[in-house]
């Protein structure tokens, strides 16, 4: 392919085969943009990549930087490029051949490969670093030094693949990163390891951040003392998302499981019996708190009138108190009216747009009524999960652990489908 682009380039006297360097420069300094393009993807020349390498369109030097065949030096002096697309191009290629570069006769081209990476890794662009994190999280062919200063990168997007899947950081490099940190999104990033050692999980725990804790409970390869589920245990009455992950741990105390059954859901409480290994005595108290629990949850649904239930909204809305709290209390009492009239007072939207947009089964436009009512993340996943039933697989997670996941203007558009005007502040 090369022969036949430089053919007819040079024309019917001369072979490609026979031209100097000198010849296939002058041709190339005559050539269009287009065939210039073709010889950067093709070319396995280092002499023409090298002199492409210095091409004044960024688009040709981009796909010089895509090339296997350039040579090291070549994409080293690339790694530094001006264009961004260039370094992401560059990025996209390099980590992927070092696993090829492990003969002793490879040394010299393996560490300019590494100098390549290493300079790419310490990019100004987060989307270069994040391609190089990407490529190498699960490598073990790289200096250790680059994945410590990956996963430290003040950009949880470029710090989350390394801190999840690298082999390369030990157990104390976590429990420095966990003592240090403060980007959002480290913790849950590390608890979803495979495997996380008892130690880790006890120093993520101690944090009592609520997505790494839930994170570190649905991740079964991760090692959880007794102690440390007994820690969580206590806090775990307000924070439903632990509920369910705790019920299927198997290594809960009969104390932890008593404790549970003071505040989990019958559904839950019957897991709970079934799944472990449970003394007559602690069968009793599970089997009288599921009873006790049934009864509550029969008179929870003896609902108020209405208009009672819109004047306590409003008198919240007045007194200030009608917030995450006072919506998500509602949600967990399943007071669907009362959730569906604090929307309405928060969000100044009809109740009848309120019920339509709930009952859409859409998690981007819940999502994005939540945020009209100035509503938290966590809120909207509540909304999500236990008033619109949205399937697990569909939910909208968090961005961050915190953030909501769509721009605003996405949210403005979700909203405009269904009749909604958001008015910025």
């Amino acid at each position: 392919m090369l022969n036949k682009v430089l053919a007819m380039l040079a024309g019917p006297k001369i072979r490609p085969e026979d031209l100097t360097f000198a010849q296939a420069r002058e041709i190339l300094d005559r050539a269009s943009d287009e065939a210039k393009r073709e010889l950067a993807r093709i070319s396995k020349a280092p002499e023409i990549l090298a002199y492409l390498s210095k091409d004044l369109k960024g688009d040709i030097r981009a796909l010089v930087a895509g090339n296997t065949s350039t040579p090291r030096e070549v994409d080293l002096d690339l790694a530094s490029d001006v264009l961004d697309e260039v370094r992401v191009q560059l990025a996209r290629k390099i980590a992927r051949l070092l696993p090829g570069l492990s003969n002793k006769e490879q040394t010299r081209i393996r560490e300019l490969t590494i100098k390549v990476i290493e300079k790419l890794a310490a990019d100004s662009l987060p989307r270069v670093r994040q391609i190089v994190a990407e490529e190498i999280k699960k490598s073990a062919d790289v200096p250790k030094a680059i994945v410590l200063d990956l996963a430290q990168d003040a950009e949880i997007a470029v710090a989350a693949p390394i801190l999840e899947y690298s082999p390369l950081l030990s157990d104390d490099d976590l429990l420095e990163i966990i003592a240090t940190s403060e980007v959002e999104g480290v913790l849950a990033s590390i608890a979803n390891r495979d495997p996380v050692s008892d130690n880790v999980s006890e120093a993520v725990v101690a944090t009592l951040d609520i997505p790494a804790v839930t994170a570190l409970l649905a991740n079964q390869s991760a090692q959880i003392r007794a102690e440390t589920l007994d820690r969580i245990v206590e806090h775990a009455k307000n924070v439903d998302e632990w509920h369910k992950p705790l019920v299927f741990r198997p290594e809960l105390s009969i104390r932890a499981i008593r404790r549970i059954a003071g505040f989990a859901a019958s559904s839950l409480l019957e897991i709970l019996s079934e799944k472990h290994n449970l003394d007559d005595e602690t069968r009793r108290i599970l089997k009288g708190k599921v009873s006790e629990r049934l009864q509550k949850d029969d008179r929870s649904r003896v609902e108020e009138p209405k208009e009672q239930i819109w004047n306590a909204v409003s008198a919240a809305a007045q007194n200030g108190s009608l917030d995450d709290e006072y919506v998500s209390n509602a949600i967990k009492a399943d007071d669907r009216s009362r959730v569906v009239l604090s929307l309405v007072a928060l969000g100044r939207v009809p109740e009848a747009t309120v019920e339509r947009i709930l009952k859409s089964g859409s998690a981007q436009v819940v999502t994005a009524l939540a945020w009209h009512c100035n509503l938290q993340m966590r809120t909207a996943i509540e909304l999500q999960k236990s008033v619109a039933k949205i399937a697990p697989q569909a939910l909208l997670p968090a961005r961050n652990g915190v953030d909501f996941p769509l721009s605003p203007e996405q949210m403005i558009s979700q909203l405009e489908l269904m009749g909604v005007e958001h008015k910025q502040a």
